[in-house]
């Protein structure tokens, strides 16, 4: 029906196939103030984290009887210095404010669809040219503003992050290992064991849907190892700088760095992701340095190690191997 502020999110959906709500007959109040939450004062808002075809996050503000939306590629910004792309999309269904499924292959947007953050918002100014927002979620909080940069829209933060928050560093210095004997207690459970990996040595700076990729001496390596990229997806939401070796391991399972030599010195990213189908690198990760605006730099091994494995980073591309505490001598 003309007028109908659902009509485009209708299209795109079929009903009985997809698990979305309101694809038929869904009901918006448009025109009318917008339902408010369980304090009785204020409008909703959720982010979802949108596994499709390429990984994003769907903002939706509860507004005027329907959820206003836009897809964020990289993520919405801690950090004042960030502005991030904001595609508007079709108006939704206040319904979705709740969902989380699965959407069918085939299907519009097809993935898995999870609530990331919701809550409440106050809007400071929500027109078509400017959404000015201060957001109250469990992990979204702070003012926002929303405006148009050509086709799309940027998102970007506007007051400082909570106190106590640390930025990203730009960069890291690996630590270094050195040569010594066992300590005199080695068999005692106050030490941890792990392998000495031959390959190269990398910091990666992982945020939603990228990564960078720092070596050694401080020089970037991104382009050098594209396979690494995929681990912005695994991370989701959150942000990491993780600390480990890049790894290429022979037909027995055992690193190479033979093997590894044929792709140290590509760095052309097109030769780079023809080269890796012949010689696979893994990123084998042993630290955490920073995460989600804390920096884990004076934080004790074991605090670091136990918030490494948290993370469950095991995949194609990269893994989290074991450490073996206490038994020195046997596992050296």
């Amino acid at each position: 029906m003309a007028g109908d502020p659902l009509r485009a999110y209708r299209g795109k959906r079929r009903e009985g196939v997809t698990p979305e709500p309101g694809v038929e007959g869904a009901t918006t109040r448009a025109g009318v103030p917008a339902a408010p939450d369980d304090d009785g004062d204020l409008p909703r808002f959720v982010v979802q984290e949108h596994h499709a075809r390429r990984l994003h996050w769907d903002l939706r503000l509860e507004h005027d009887g329907v959820a206003a939306s836009w897809a964020i590629p990289n993520g919405i910004p801690d950090e004042l210095r960030e502005n991030r792309k904001a595609v508007p999309t079709e108006d939704h269904p206040l319904e979705y404010l709740d969902f989380e499924g699965d959407i069918p292959a085939g299907q519009y947007g097809a993935g898995s669809m999870r609530i990331w953050d919701r809550g409440t918002y106050e809007a400071h100014e929500f027109t078509d040219r400017k959404v000015e927002i201060t957001f109250h979620g469990e992990h979204l909080r702070g003012r926002y503003g929303l405006f148009p940069a050509g086709e799309d829209w940027l998102i970007h933060r506007m007051d400082p992050p909570a106190e106590g928050y640390e930025p990203m560093p730009e960069q890291v210095a690996p630590m270094l290992a050195r040569a010594g004997g066992l300590p005199a207690d080695a068999e005692g459970g106050g030490w941890a064991y792990e392998v000495k990996w031959d390959g190269v040595r990398a910091v990666a700076f992982c945020a939603p849907g990228r990564v960078r990729l720092q070596g050694r001496s401080l020089a970037d390596m991104t382009a050098q190892y594209p396979e690494v990229q995929r681990l912005a997806r695994a991370l989701g939401h959150r942000r990491a700088v993780l600390d480990g070796e890049l790894v290429a391991f022979d037909e027995r399972g055992l690193p190479s760095f033979e093997r590894l030599q044929r792709r140290i010195n590509v760095t052309d990213e097109a030769a780079a992701r023809r080269r890796m189908k012949e010689v696979a690198v893994t990123y084998v990760l042993f630290d955490l340095l920073w995460l989600d605006g804390r920096s884990l730099l004076g934080a004790p091994y074991e605090e670091r190690r136990e918030a490494l494995e948290a993370l469950e980073l095991e995949g194609t591309a990269w893994r989290t191997p074991d450490v073996v505490r206490g038994n020195g001598e046997a596992f050296l």
